[in-house]
């Protein structure tokens, strides 16, 4: 262990210090498949554009594309760099290669055929993409593949004039092939095109990823990097980062953390590649952004998932940001890594051509945080520092701690490198308000605020001075939904020094008949510098107001709850997860529920009203349909934070009783986990949920 860990201390420490031509010279990707002869480096910079598959499924149009390429064009995305057009799966015909052999596609979705499609893309100064599968066709298991055909269809997408081929793996796994020795085939044949046309490689094999069943280390996803810059531009490294409609928030930290394992593979010319950007596809704007600055600083294609016609105009001015745009294209293509240990919070950094850092504060947790690190620890000496918020342009200094205030799920990016000349702005860190306490009970740190209708709760803003100069007489005002009270507790400083810090606490009531859902608590910090008068920053954190606890005899699937998660799809009421059959364990079945897939979260609020809970928790019958890998989970029913019911591990062919003392409890967590070995086939059912309140 203390090996691995030095190995991998010496390796950031690399990734920090190490000058960009050192670090991954172009003439060392010239040997990427698509590569001129020339000698030039296919898209040294991470590529971007978009992709068919996640905004219009498995039945992508002419019509759709052609539309899609013009919103590039007139939404200024194109400008903003998003230049490929990418056709994903389900393009070919019924039956893929006509009697010659030829790829063909499907004559209901391209009448005209591809060829002019391309033509058209190419006419508004855009690229095109096309997809294929490394395995063979097989009937009723995979829809297209170019295995025996590789040269024959590398030569067909270069004679059509697409820039750029995504070869999957479905069709490869089906047939047991190598992954490396069919990729490496490909990845030759594309060079070897007949037109000498040169087209970007994307090796795409997440079906064996750790998630989807035991593969071999060779065939899963988490191997490709080992092999793969060699042969290719990028190369996935997990499985899907959604489904259609639907890209969870959970996965887009699972695939960045997967992303994350080997950043010394990537380099100018090639990528690690997380899969693909899904604004509104499931996630909040702030989640989104995440998921934005997190694929900037890992050096990840940028390729939108999304329907980007249907956009909003916040979406679409996350996607074009210059200050991130920049620092994903950054000519170095160094990707991020973590500094510090791993937790809910977390600082990443990247190093940029010109020696700044690009520094991400990350927040996984489900409650606001004040995150912190050090100039020295991302890399950087001196004893001033100028701050660029990348998403907000401001700009600030600092004396050498870089912070933020960072909202749930949320991440804060700047750009960093010491300061010259004149002091600039100090760098104050107005917090996000955040409920500390409900009633006498300490909320825990990293959970969602949750109050309700007659609560008192403490809401406390913290104020952080890391400037160079000292600030005058900081204050806060908080502002609260009508019908709310707040109540100041103690007197706020006179003066805020260098590297200090303040909390400013309020007492804040809610009305019994408080309206449940998001209610959204308002902080107004202000402070004087000196030279500059008095400045003010506003900050604001949603907090949930829980519906009413359940009175008496309650089904408590048909209550509502507060929240709900499920590892893959949704939470589904009386029916196994994915809502297709009844809840069924072990031949019986259940009329009423929760269906799951591990990991999986549901919340209600109690409001201290019930005294027990009965309930049958096992793996639904639905996953001796799919095989017999996975279908194992654990059951915990959590109370105020503690574990009050803990299932251990529980198996396809075992049901489990759980009876649970409710006394007392607040707030009710149901939690499935994947019992340690992922979450692939876990279909996991809360049975009965009869509680007595």
């Amino acid at each position: 262990m203390k090996r691995h860990l030095t190995a991998l201390l010496a390796l950031v420490a690399g990734l920090l210090a190490l000058p960009a031509p050192a670090y991954a010279s172009p003439a060392a990707a010239t040997a990427t498949a698509g590569t001129p002869a020339s000698g030039q480096v296919l898209s040294p910079t991470p590529y971007m554009g978009w992709n068919t598959y996640y905004a219009f499924g498995g039945d992508p149009t002419e019509a759709e594309i052609k539309s899609t390429a013009d919103f590039l064009v007139s939404s200024g995305l194109h400008d903003a760099g998003y230049q490929y057009v990418w056709i994903d799966g389900n393009w070919a015909a019924p039956t893929p290669r006509s009697a010659a052999g030829d790829l063909t596609p499907n004559p209901a979705q391209f009448p005209n055929g591809l060829k002019p499609l391309v033509d058209y893309i190419h006419s508004k100064g855009l690229k095109a993409g096309i997809y294929t599968d490394a395995g063979p066709y097989i009937p009723g298991k995979c829809g297209l593949g170019s295995h025996g055909y590789y040269q024959r269809d590398a030569d067909q997408f270069a004679a059509w004039k697409f820039d750029a081929v995504k070869v999957d793996y479905l069709c490869g796994i089906a047939a047991d092939l190598d992954p490396k020795t069919v990729y490496t085939e490909f990845a030759q044949a594309l060079r070897n095109n007949a037109s000498k046309r040169p087209m970007i490689f994307n090796l795409c094999n997440p079906v064996t990823s750790p998630d989807w069943g035991n593969y071999p280390e060779e065939q899963q996803s988490t191997y490709s990097w080992s092999y793969a810059p060699k042969i290719a531009q990028s190369w996935r490294t997990y499985t899907d980062v959604g489904f259609v409609d639907e890209i969870k928030f959970k996965d887009v930290l699972r695939n960045y953390d997967a992303n994350a394992r080997h950043p010394e593979a990537a380099g100018p010319g090639h990528f690690n590649d997380p899969d693909y950007l899904g604004p509104e596809h499931g996630m909040s704007d702030e989640e989104f952004r995440t998921q934005m600055t997190l694929w900037s600083v890992a050096a990840a294609p940028l390729i939108i998932g999304s329907d980007v016609t249907k956009l909003g105009k916040t979406s679409l001015s996350t996607l074009s940001d210059p200050d991130v745009l920049a620092i994903n294209q950054d000519p170095a293509v160094v990707q991020a890594v973590r500094v510090g240990p791993a937790g809910t919070t977390e600082t990443w950094v990247k190093r940029l051509a010109n020696g700044d850092r690009a520094v991400v504060l990350l927040n996984r947790g489900d409650s606001p945080a004040t995150l912190t690190t050090k100039a020295s620890s991302v890399g950087l000496s001196g004893h001033r520092f100028t701050l660029k918020n990348a998403w907000t342009d401001e700009i600030t200094e600092s004396a050498g701690t870089i912070s933020a205030a960072v909202p749930a799920h949320g991440a804060a990016l700047f750009r960093v490198r010491p300061a010259t000349g004149k002091l600039g702005l100090p760098h104050v860190v107005a917090g996000l308000p955040q409920v500390t306490k409900v009633g006498s009970d300490t909320v825990p740190a990293g959970s969602a605020p949750l109050v309700a209708g007659g609560d008192q709760a403490q809401v406390e803003v913290t104020v952080r001075n890391d400037g160079t100069q000292p600030v005058l007489t900081p204050q806060v005002e908080l502002a609260v939904p009508a019908g709310w009270t707040a109540r100041p507790l103690g007197n706020a400083p006179k003066l805020l020094g260098i590297n200090n810090s303040a909390t400013l606490a309020y007492t804040v009531t809610l009305p019994a008949d408080a309206a449940p859902g998001n209610a959204t608590v308002t902080a107004g910090t202000s402070y004087t510098v000196v030279g500059k008068g008095r400045l003010r920053q506003e900050t604001a954190t949603a907090i949930v107001v829980a519906p009413a606890a359940p009175h008496g005899d309650t089904v408590l699937s048909h209550h509502k709850w507060i929240s709900a998660t499920s590892g893959w799809m949704s939470p589904t009421v009386d029916n196994s997860v994915g809502g297709w059959s009844p809840i069924s364990m072990l031949g019986q079945v259940y009329p009423t529920g929760i269906g799951v897939a591990s990991p999986s979260t549901v919340r209600y609020y109690l409001g201290d009203q019930c005294s027990r809970l009965t309930a049958t928790v096992g793996i639904d019958d639905a996953v001796r349909n799919v095989g017999p890998e996975g279908g194992t989970s654990t059951f915990q029913v959590i109370g105020d934070g503690k574990v009050l019911y803990d299932s251990g591990v529980v198996t396809r062919d075992d049901v489990h009783q759980a009876d649970v003392d409710l006394t007392g409890v607040r707030v009710l967590d149901l939690v499935v986990g994947d019992a340690g070995d992922g979450g692939y086939n876990d279909r996991a059912n809360w049975a009965g949920l009869d509680a007595t309140c």
